[in-house]
């Protein structure tokens, strides 16, 4: 892939970076630990921040987030009723931070001193897997910023939702194949579908 990095025009962006898919406590521990373990998703993604962070990078984060309110929801797919049903991402709300601290829904602590430098661009939460209901291309846009490096979590779920969408905005993006992770279930088919899906977008992009 013939992808150049310069910290003028390129940004790291990572989905869920939180403790209900990375934790050992997490709230889907028991279907993504064992993919977590494998990729050594947790340690590959600090790598990519302390480097991000060394050389000057901007990074952003896409947190997925659910409050009280979206519950109201008249109708779910199989993914937004899991985690509605196992509180995953659950927040009290949108202006609060009650009960945010260690939850769920709050960052890795190991990832909280990048996240947390006054520096990283939080964007607003996704709701069900892609960037569409958020604003981090607009975020990314007028920081004129035209590629990414792409990780976190869920590879087959939000991670290809976001570089779906972002490759249609025109972004040139470069996914870190060891820093997503994925559902334990089906795990080995369903890698070997979302490694199909990298080469599928590299060859499309660069046409090698």
């Amino acid at each position: 892939m013939n992808m150049s990095f310069q910290k003028t025009d390129t940004a790291v962006v990572f989905i869920d970076p939180q403790n209900d898919v990375l934790s050992e406590k997490g709230a889907n521990r028991g279907a993504v630990g064992a993919s977590v373990t494998e990729n050594r998703t947790v340690e590959n993604m600090e790598r990519i921040f302390k480097a991000a962070k060394a050389n000057g990078y901007e990074v952003f984060i896409s947190p997925h987030y659910f409050y009280p309110t979206d519950g109201g929801w008249k109708f779910n797919g199989p993914l937004e009723t899991d985690e509605f049903r196992t509180h995953t991402f659950a927040r009290k709300g949108p202006l609060t931070l009650e009960g945010f601290p260690n939850s769920g829904a709050d960052w890795l602590d190991r990832f909280k001193p990048y996240i947390e430098d006054g520096k990283t661009i939080v964007v607003g939460p996704h709701k069900v897997r892609g960037p569409q209901t958020n604003d981090l291309v607009l975020q990314l846009a007028k920081r004129r910023i035209s590629k990414i490096i792409l990780g976190g979590t869920l590879a087959n779920i939000c991670v290809e939702a976001h570089l779906r969408e972002v490759l249609e905005r025109g972004f040139e993006v470069a996914v870190v194949k060891d820093a997503p992770a994925s559902r334990s279930l089906r795990r080995t088919i369903r890698h070997r579908m979302w490694s199909d899906v990298l080469t599928w977008f590299q060859r499309g992009r660069h046409g090698s």
